[in-house]
């Protein structure tokens, strides 16, 4: 006999707050593993594409592998290069800017700042400081980065969990699928399939999304002559797989940059403009609709909601499975809600007889 529905309640609710604390205090530790599984689950569609051909799941997961590896040598070799390279040129320009700027708001706007102007002081301040600490500035942040996600830790662990996460995919789902309680194992099938179907599409459809507007951010912003604009690209590709952000961060970042390389030559400043205009449209109208859809299924509202909770609670990789996992309790409420609705508790005694 099934356990009474208030036990089972209170089973699952602890075994959800004994998880939710695990992933609280790990934090940025589980990011690798994140990042790996995330990609086990992107290619594992290819892998099950290539057994059908007649291939076996290691031969398919030695394939994709292969071919892993070479893209990330090409890409370190050609591109990583030149990344690096201007990502250390622009935190080193920062100084220069920032003086730049100090100096056009001299000239243009005189009366604003005299010498015991607050902006004027506020202006020499952030500017001698970044001057006299533009090396530990880099450091620092060099540092930062290193501490919450170590590129060796990265560059190591991501490939390997994914590689053993993708060869053993098949069977995990089928071992899960043998511990869920067997009362309820076709409505769990049910809500891991709908969850399934949402996740590929946010997931899979959003990663290609990220990839094609990062290479035509980065080709596009090089064309036009902006500097660190690999930079600029790189970044407004992966950040958009955080709504909202990539597009604010990426467009501020590289119209920035537009105004202290180009000011006064406004052609060259529109232009870079209506490069990001160009990728929003495309994403909004084209890329989005396409390969995400509206399989995510959250309001505006409740998708902002969700990327400030978990940001707040699991810092920057809270950010990255916020969609997916309010996604996913999207899906579970949904679920609840018809659950409800055919129950007595919202029908009562007359909507029973009238069924």
């Amino acid at each position: 006999m099934a356990l009474p529905a208030r036990d089972q309640f209170r089973y699952w609710g602890i075994a959800m707050i004994v998880f939710l604390a695990i992933m609280w205090f790990l934090g940025d530790v589980i990011l690798p593993f994140v990042l790996g599984a995330a990609l086990a689950y992107c290619l594992d569609p290819v892998a099950d594409r290539l057994e059908r051909m007649g291939a076996s799941r290691g031969l398919a997961t030695g394939i994709i592998t292969f071919f892993a590896i070479l893209a990330f040598v090409v890409a370190a070799l050609l591109i990583l290069p030149t990344l690096t390279r201007q990502t250390a040129e622009l935190i080193a320009s920062v100084p220069v800017m920032a003086t730049n700027l100090q100096t056009f708001l001299t000239e243009r706007f005189p009366e604003l700042l005299d010498e015991n102007s607050t902006v004027r002081k506020s202006l020499s301040t952030v500017g001698e400081t970044l001057r006299s600490r533009g090396d530990e500035l880099l450091d620092t942040l060099i540092a930062s980065f290193s501490g919450i996600v170590n590129l060796a830790v990265l560059f190591v662990i991501v490939p390997v969990v994914a590689f053993y996460l993708l060869y053993d995919w098949d069977r995990l789902v089928a071992r899960i699928d043998d511990l869920l309680p067997r009362d309820h194992a076709p409505a769990v099938r049910q809500i891991a399939s709908e969850i399934d179907r949402t996740m590929a599409g946010f997931v899979r459809g959003q990663g290609t999304v990220c990839l094609i507007l990062g290479i035509f951010y980065a080709v596009a912003l090089m064309l036009v002559g902006l500097n660190f604009g690999l930079v600029v690209g790189v970044v407004a590709g992966a950040l958009t797989f955080i709504p909202y952000v990539g597009a604010l961060v990426g467009g501020a970042l590289a119209i920035g940059l537009a105004l202290f390389q180009f000011w006064g030559d406004w052609l060259w400043i529109v232009l870079v403009y209506a490069i990001f205009q160009a990728g929003q449209f495309v994403e909004g109208n084209i890329l989005t609709p396409r390969l995400v859809g509206h399989s995510v299924g959250l309001h505006p509202v409740g998708l902002i909601f969700a990327l400030s909770a978990f940001g707040a609670l699991f810092g920057f990789v809270g950010l990255l499975v916020a969609v997916p996992v309010a996604a996913a309790m999207g899906v579970i409420i949904r679920f609840g809600i018809g659950q409800y609705k055919g129950s007595r508790l919202y029908r009562g005694i007359s909507g029973q007889d009238d069924a």
